[in-house]
């Protein structure tokens, strides 16, 4: 949204500039105010880009935490495996409740992950799209600049055909 009232800002400084005559359709503008204009889209752009990579930070935490958790609950499930092994009358349900253990672990890790890549996606999504809308803008304020210089030049043309 900033990024956007820049972009107008700038192009009221090149429709206020001044064109001086007999010079092909050059213009005037208030460099200072077009320096300061870019200097804040150069600080805009890069917290969109920082965001976009804090985001995938905490997507790799996450997934870290998420592959800790499962270690540790594998972990946990062996140990209590062995244990249950030394028993035999209940060996076999320590081998059902290991491998239930194992089955949760694997689907918290995978449930975590997916919402992990889903807000990842959904915040990635969201950074191009600005970026995109960004990007349009800019080429449209470019174009502006262009058609402005095509009217000079389209005017010195035809005043120096009069002349003749």
């Amino acid at each position: 949204m900033k990024m956007e009232m820049l972009i107008e800002e700038l192009q009221e400084v090149v429709d206020s500039a001044i064109t001086l005559p007999l010079t092909g359709g050059k213009t005037v503008v208030n460099t200072e105010r077009l320096k300061e204009i870019i200097d804040e889209m150069k600080e805009n752009i890069p917290q969109e880009i920082r965001q976009a990579k804090n985001i995938a930070a905490d997507r790799a935490n996450i997934l870290a935490k998420a592959r800790k958790e499962a270690e540790e609950i594998v972990q946990a499930a062996e140990t209590r495996a062995k244990e249950m092994t030394e028993r035999h009358e209940i060996t076999r349900n320590a081998q059902q409740s290991a491998e239930e253990i194992l089955k949760k672990a694997n689907d918290e890790s995978e449930k975590i992950r997916g919402a992990a890549n889903a807000y990842i996606e959904k915040m990635m999504k969201k950074a191009d799209d600005e970026l995109s809308a960004n990007l349009a803008q800019l080429q449209k304020t470019r174009q502006s600049l262009q058609a402005l210089q095509n009217k000079g030049q389209q005017k010195k043309a035809r005043l120096k055909s009069e002349a003749i």
